[in-house]
């Protein structure tokens, strides 16, 4: 369970793309848990395949540099 802290550090901070239930799903097999990770990944493809595209294109248009950002993070070999 979470300390005060933890969960004070958590709400503070904002998401690039997942929710925090949908890194705890995702990090668990938890076979319970197996319909909630599914549909966990298909919300994460949605916003990738909507959401994410999109943003990137009023990036590229009105941003380029935070484009390149965003591109040489999701994009590099780490």
């Amino acid at each position: 369970m979470a300390t005060q802290g933890e969960k004070a550090d958590s709400m503070s901070r904002r998401r690039a793309l997942l929710t925090d239930r949908e890194r705890e799903l995702l990090a668990n097999d938890d076979e319970d848990e197996k319909e909630y990770r599914y549909q966990a990944a298909s919300r994460i493809r949605n916003k990738i395949e909507d959401e994410l595209t999109e943003d990137l294109e009023i990036l590229e248009e009105h941003h380029p540099e935070l484009a390149r950002e965003l591109r040489d993070v999701v994009c590099s070999d780490a």
